[in-house]
């Protein structure tokens, strides 16, 4: 694989995107989503995240091979410094490097607008299967994600029941006050730079 270079996502990217996407839906319990959303839905998804934060893709020469983004934790005021964050990787392209690079632009992102927690929603396995492995939660150990809750038997996919665990990392700290959280736009012409120059 070419050398990978992390750039924002733009709702043009959005037929690409849903190919890497797509076989986790159709082919795997990694997402509880049944069906594969259009390009048009995932063009909204793109365009309401980069609303308020990041949204990156990993390039590999002109394409694209992975993607991350995250969202809000909860609605409500209060929960605004913590995240829930996303990882796709196009099946060929895992093992690679890409999801840490991809994570750690996210996690550069994050930092940069004041975001404290960020955390992850993890599809799990009583016993992995054809559908769904452990694979991720080792992931997120290794980026220093911990394990904070375990949900029983919540998805149903396939014709069989699979848990939830939420792992969580802290990447800023907690203070009294807390200065207020920036949108992804105030902070991205300096992170687009800094990938640049990465890249």
């Amino acid at each position: 694989m070419q050398p990978i270079r992390i750039r924002t996502a733009c709702v043009q990217d959005a037929q690409a995107l849903l190919r890497i996407y797509a076989p986790y839906v159709t082919d795997t319990a990694i997402t509880f989503e049944y069906d594969v959303p259009t390009v048009e839905e995932f063009r909204r998804r793109i365009e309401n995240t980069l609303k308020k934060y990041p949204y990156v893709v990993a390039m590999a020469g002109e394409e694209i091979v992975g993607y991350a983004y995250a969202g809000p934790f909860q609605t409500r005021a209060a929960y605004q410094w913590a995240v829930e964050t996303a990882i796709y990787v196009r099946r060929d392209g895992r093992r690679m490097g890409v999801g840490r690079r991809l994570y750690d632009a996210l996690e550069q992102a994050l930092r940069a607008q004041g975001i404290l927690n960020m955390n992850a929603c993890i599809a799990y396995p009583r016993a992995e299967d054809a559908y769904l492995t452990r694979d991720s939660v080792r992931f997120h150990e290794r980026l220093g994600y911990r394990l904070v809750g375990q949900f029983q038997a919540c998805g149903y996919k396939f014709g069989r029941w699979y848990d939830m665990v939420w792992m969580e990392k802290h990447i800023g700290a907690h203070v009294l006050p807390q200065p207020p959280v920036r949108r992804f736009d105030e902070v991205r012409g300096a992170l687009e730079e800094a990938w640049q120059a990465e890249g």
